[in-house]
């Protein structure tokens, strides 16, 4: 079957470290061009890739099938209405927008020009995350009556990326790390009834949000999203506690780190943390109390690639839906009118 052309919007973090190294090495995907106004970036490590200097060339370009647009999160909704109105299939990073209107016209007009639209969340392929729906479907702890997920790091230096520390729309850690981790709890539980949110900026002269304390309520149990620059001591990336027992979990994929080291994942052993950050299971079964270090579920953001394939190809579902990016950002746009009235709204 024809490998798709694939052209990517930019070549930054995004395009070498999450988008072109799984394209390349997928053989249903051809690593075809890539939009650098002024540099020759990617043609140092993709040495038969096309560069356009514009939007418009790229768009012009009929042999591309797929654009990804990795661009900054303000430009999403800008770039993704040129892209859609070319009639091109696309995958836009997250957050998939600045605003629900945003994300509900683009949706509308995909449709209109029956393109397929996805949103990047591949935090969804994380090990851990894997980990946690296995120990959830099986019902290791029993009923969830509490769960709390952290994305957290030391970090007190304001980004060299200038447009990530201008205070504009769709900027801060809520959208940036925060989408991440809402993501994954819509995925679990679906949408919750209530939240209220706590967002606030710890880093020197910072004029963005770089902490929250997100509280997600549902009918039978609350849901904790925490995110902050200033932890240098880990904490557990997740922690479930349920009626008959407790599972904690260290944020430990290791895709990323692999990438950044250079590797591709295509590798043996790809997505495999080591055994040493397995997570913790204190529980009952069988009429006895446990307490024991569980596998991990093996990680693989090409599960994502894979199913963009199957969705163009073969009319398969998508594997991240634009209307699942939308909830996402719902969701945001409610913590930040929670954390400017200082209550809970309701979603």
């Amino acid at each position: 079957m024809q490998p798709i052309n694939t052209a990517l919007c930019s070549y930054g973090m995004s395009g070498h470290i999450f988008h072109a190294p799984f394209i390349s090495v997928n053989p249903n995907f051809n690593l075809y061009g890539v939009l650098e106004r002024t540099k020759n970036e990617t043609e140092k490590h993709y040495p038969n890739i096309k560069t356009f200097r514009s939007l418009e060339a790229m768009l012009s370009d009929d042999n591309i099938e797929l654009i990804v647009v990795n661009t900054p999160n303000i430009t999403h909704y800008e770039f993704s209405k040129k892209v859609i109105e070319a009639g091109k299939h696309l995958i836009v990073e997250k957050p998939f927008t600045t605003s629900v209107v945003e994300a509900e016209e683009l949706i509308k007009l995909a449709k209109e020009k029956n393109v397929i639209l996805s949103v990047y969340h591949n935090r969804r392929y994380d090990s851990d995350f894997l980990t946690i729906k296995q120990v959830l479907s099986e019902n290791l702890i029993g009923e969830l009556v509490e769960a709390e997920f952290h994305y957290d790091r030391f970090d007190p230096l304001l980004s060299y990326k200038v447009h990530k520390e201008k205070p504009t729309a769709g900027v801060g850690s809520l959208y940036d790390l925060g989408s991440h981790l809402i993501d994954q709890a819509l995925q679990l539980f679906g949408m919750p009834n209530a939240l209220f949110a706590d967002l606030d900026s710890y880093r020197p002269n910072s004029k963005v949000g770089d902490y929250f304390d997100v509280k997600l309520y549902y009918p039978n149990h609350r849901v904790i999203l925490k995110s902050s620059y200033f932890v240098r001591e880990p904490l557990p990336g997740s922690i479930l506690h349920g009626t008959k027992g407790s599972f904690i979990k260290t944020r430990a994929d290791i895709q990323e780190k692999q990438l950044q080291a250079g590797k591709r994942p295509n590798i043996k052993h790809w997505g495999e943390e080591p055994e040493t950050e397995r997570g913790l299971l204190h529980t009952e079964k069988d009429g006895k109390t446990i307490r024991e270090h569980i596998p991990t579920a093996t990680g693989n953001y090409m599960t994502y690639y894979d199913g963009i394939f199957d969705a163009i190809r073969n009319h398969k579902n998508i594997p991240v839906t634009a209307e699942d990016g939308m909830l996402v950002i719902k969701v945001i746009e409610t913590a930040l009118k929670s954390n400017e009235q200082k209550k809970v709204v309701n979603l």
